[in-house]
């Protein structure tokens, strides 16, 4: 984390507020501008990759990791889930 483009970010660009209704939770446009600036953060981090794989393997299930939101890292183990393997 202290090589992490984020280091001296607001964790609220990555995680953003608890979801909710009304004025208690992020508004649709909010997040995805929110999450649009985080993935900014995380395109120029020489830390990245390492920071995706950690949240692959952990798993994290909320916030920004390695470029891709909580959405985008389910879909990418489902997807690795559903690969056929080899037969032997």
């Amino acid at each position: 984390m202290s090589y992490g483009a984020c280091r001296d970010e607001d964790p609220d660009l990555f995680f953003g507020t608890d979801p909710g209704f009304g004025c208690y939770g992020e508004r649709k446009a909010a997040r995805v501008a929110r999450e649009k600036a985080a993935k900014a953060v995380c395109a120029a981090c020489p830390v990245r990759e390492s920071c995706l794989e950690f949240a692959m393997a952990t798993p994290e299930h909320d916030g920004v990791w390695g470029g891709l939101t909580d959405k985008e890292r389910r879909r990418m183990r489902r997807a690795t889930l559903r690969k056929p393997t080899p037969s032997t």
